[in-house]
């Protein structure tokens, strides 16, 4: 579990891929000596667990899943990545709870300045669109933001100075993709009402039936 703070950012160092899986090298000024093979990290979002590292140096293997559903497919070397460790037990929840799960890519569709915030406007599949919600919380490369404004397929966020100078989004140019984890609490809700979506949608009574009032 992770908070969508970023720690530091890293770069790509290699993506080797082997069929549809790959090795993922990450170059970061993490500490080496707090850190042990079979940790997780948040890579961009990704929960990833250290497979092997020497000084300076990060290797984690990539599942078929993993690369199809995040923006690792099109990873090169140089690429900047937002990193993460995860949350200790007992530490401070500063951001929201990040599971590091990515649900899917979206794209930057507009990017605005207004006094000294800078607005992101993204384009993503309307079946997580469906999952955000205005005040709500979204992480985009593993980074908590707050959502402004949502639409059947689109949302737009706004980021403070600070976000822009620790994270990559300093240099998000349009048209770029990123990784898109919505919050789990509405992906719950979604589940759990879907069986009641259908035949007059939720009622009273069907809240009756299943012991909610």
């Amino acid at each position: 579990m992770f908070t969508g703070l970023i720690e530091c950012t890293g770069s790509v160092v290699a993506l080797r891929r082997g069929g549809q899986s790959a090795v993922l090298e990450v170059s970061a000024p993490l500490p080496a000596d707090q850190i042990v093979i079979g940790d997780s990290i948040a890579v961009n979002g990704v929960c990833l667990t250290v497979t092997a590292m020497t000084a300076g140096r990060f290797s984690f293997d990539v599942s078929p899943e993993t690369v199809g559903r995040s923006t690792f497919h099109t990873a090169a070397p140089g690429a900047a990545v937002n990193l993460e460790r995860a949350l200790r037990m007992g530490g401070r929840l500063d951001g929201h709870l990040v599971t590091g799960h990515v649900d899917c890519i979206a794209r930057l569709e507009s990017r605005s300045q207004r006094d000294n915030a800078t607005q992101l406007t993204f384009r993503l599949p309307p079946e997580y669109a469906r999952l955000l919600v205005e005040k709500g919380s979204v992480a985009i490369d593993g980074i908590s933001l707050t959502v402004n404004e949502v639409g059947s397929e689109r949302f737009g966020v706004t980021i403070i100075p600070h976000t822009l100078a620790k994270t990559t989004l300093a240099d998000l140019k349009v048209g770029g993709t990123v990784n898109i984890e919505t919050d789990i609490i509405g992906k719950y809700v979604a589940r759990l009402l879907a069986p009641h979506a259908g035949g007059g949608g939720l009622t009273m009574e069907k809240l009756l039936q299943n012991g909610f009032v």
